[in-house]
């Protein structure tokens, strides 16, 4: 699924990028109750966690990319934002995250609109934070995907993105290898009706950059004061970084 583009960076294979989009309206259906239950709930703590990460610096506008059900959008409302925007390429991911806004009343606060990362349909600087939560793996060009953020960003805005990553512990990393490529995916392929989606996670994982490595992507899309926070024992991994104001 990923392979090196011309200049080194990783990216998706252009071919997948349909297939990756039509892989996620088929499991749009079971995702949110997949995410919570494989998980044990885990994700709902992490998405909480990377949300408290900007601290003070809370974004008045905040675009989210690879939103997909809108979780991570409805968890940014700690921050009150002026207004959210979300972005997917799945219309039936976003089609749940649409009547999930409904049905709690945020529609108001939250818009979902369907677009790639890559080509944001927005002008330069119209947000003042970007988020996204474990989306980043499945741009088709990653380092295109995080150049598009920092160009649609306002100066001394921030970027928070958060990613699966491997645990560094022995006996954890053990453990979380045999779940991710036995348990997930068969449990997660039986509910869904979909085990190819399920085998695709802990592939794009096991590839994807993480920790300092990642890093160096947000700095080579322009971004400053870069930094990682490992959570859950390295099993997540929230990446931060900022927009330099001129001068």
């Amino acid at each position: 699924m990923y392979q090196l583009n011309n200049s080194g960076m990783l990216r998706v294979d252009s071919k997948t990028n349909e297939q990756i989009a039509g892989m996620f309206n088929n499991i749009a259906g079971t995702y949110d109750f997949l995410n919570h239950f494989l998980s044990l709930n885990s994700d709902k703590y992490w998405r909480k966690k990377a949300i408290s990460l900007f601290g003070s610096d809370a974004p008045e506008a905040i675009l989210d990319l690879a939103s997909g059900t809108g979780d991570f959008a409805l968890a940014a409302l700690k921050l009150n934002p002026g207004c959210i925007t979300g972005i997917d390429i799945s219309s039936e991911m976003l089609a749940v995250a649409v009547k999930k806004i409904e049905k709690l009343g945020f529609q108001d606060k939250i818009t979902f609109i369907k677009a790639c990362a890559e080509e944001l349909p927005f002008d330069n600087e119209t947000f003042t934070g970007v988020i996204s939560a474990f989306g980043i793996r499945n741009f088709s060009d990653l380092d295109k995907g995080l150049r598009e953020a920092f160009r649609v960003l306002e100066p001394g805005g921030a970027v928070l993105l958060l990613e699966f990553s491997k645990p560094k512990s022995f006996l954890l990393g053990k453990l979380y290898q045999f779940y991710f490529r036995n348990v997930l995916p068969l449990a997660g392929g039986w509910i869904s009706g979909d085990r190819r989606a399920y085998s695709y996670l802990p592939q794009s994982v096991s590839v994807f950059p993480e920790g300092e490595e990642f890093l160096v992507y947000l700095r080579n899309a322009g971004f400053s004061q870069c930094k990682s926070d490992t959570l859950s024992g390295g099993i997540a991994t929230v990446y931060r970084g900022t927009k330099s104001l001129p001068g």
